[in-house]
């Protein structure tokens, strides 16, 4: 596994909204959001169930592993996606630090990681609450 998710019943909108507000109380900004659904459909004419992909960064995690690792950028941010299911739920599925920087060859980067996870799995459990 390289995440985790939640699947909520709710509108996909508000899910967006919600995630983004679950990511700001864990310390998480979102540098980027990317429409893949409205890009597909603009570019390639395909139509696709509505999919969002969030790039969440929490700046203190990414200063400490940028420091240790200048190259560790090419890993980052951490991406949020929140699709749309067939069968009207919306799930938000989390890219797992461990999984990510596991190839980092550095023991160090596993202690920013761990506690990068923590504050990410904090998110997930705050959407399933609501």
């Amino acid at each position: 596994m390289y995440g985790f998710s939640v699947n909520l019943r709710d509108d996909f909108d508000h899910v967006v909204e919600r995630t983004i507000a679950a990511l700001k109380e864990q310390g998480f900004g979102v540098l980027s959001d990317i429409d893949v659904q409205a890009t597909l459909k603009a570019k390639l004419g395909e139509e696709m169930r509505p999919y969002r992909i969030l790039g969440a960064c929490a700046p203190p995690y990414a200063h400490q592993a940028i420091t240790l690792e200048p190259e560790v950028g090419l890993l980052l941010p951490c991406n949020v996606v929140v699709r749309g299911e067939e069968d009207g739920t919306v799930k938000v599925s989390i890219v797992d630090p461990d999984a990510m920087l596991s190839v980092v060859d550095n023991p160090a980067m596993k202690e920013i990681a761990a506690q990068v996870k923590e504050r990410l799995l904090q998110v997930r459990d705050t959407l399933a609450e609501a």
